[in-house]
């Protein structure tokens, strides 16, 4: 028979050096992506920091790492417009409210996207001000459009919370 002891200590320092991980927090969300050959997973609302680097580069986990994609285009300065994008509160919650001034507003229109550009909604102008419904959005970043004609007027970046 075996003597207790012996097990103990055997247990004992065997078990030392085993750790056990668990999730710190749950994210708001996540995905996969792919992509030139690599894939990778994420998640949105990770806490937790720590960075891996290899050969190939390097990846930081945990901190929000935010990417902007701006595309310039040659779009002729608007004459005699000036728009004024009011959020209540800043970022929005409910709806955010547009307001126009020094423009003929009956021939506006805006448009509401997401950020993977779907349009969300697409509507006129209702005068000065134009209440615009943030209520049924998740909370996100979008792109407010003001467009004339074919024209795109202006652009604003909005942050639902």
């Amino acid at each position: 028979m075996y003597d207790l002891s012996k097990i103990l200590i055997t247990f004992c320092l065997f078990g030392i050096g085993i750790t056990i991980n668990a999730q710190i927090v749950i994210p708001a969300s996540g995905g996969n992506a792919s992509g030139g050959g690599a894939t990778a997973t994420y998640s949105i609302g990770q806490i937790v920091y720590t960075r891996n680097t290899g050969s190939n580069g390097s990846v930081a986990q945990g901190i929000q790492q935010p990417i902007e994609i701006s595309v310039v285009t040659s779009i002729g300065e608007a004459k005699n417009i000036s728009l004024e994008l009011s959020v209540y509160p800043n970022p929005a919650i409910d709806f955010i409210i547009l307001k126009i001034e020094n423009y003929e507003v009956e021939i506006l229109r805006y448009q509401l996207y997401d950020i993977n550009g779907n349009i969300l909604l697409s509507n006129k102008t209702d005068g000065n001000e134009t209440n615009i419904s943030m209520r049924n959005y998740l909370p996100s970043t979008y792109i407010l459009k003001i467009i004339h004609g074919n024209k795109e007027i202006k652009t604003f970046k909005i942050i639902k919370h």
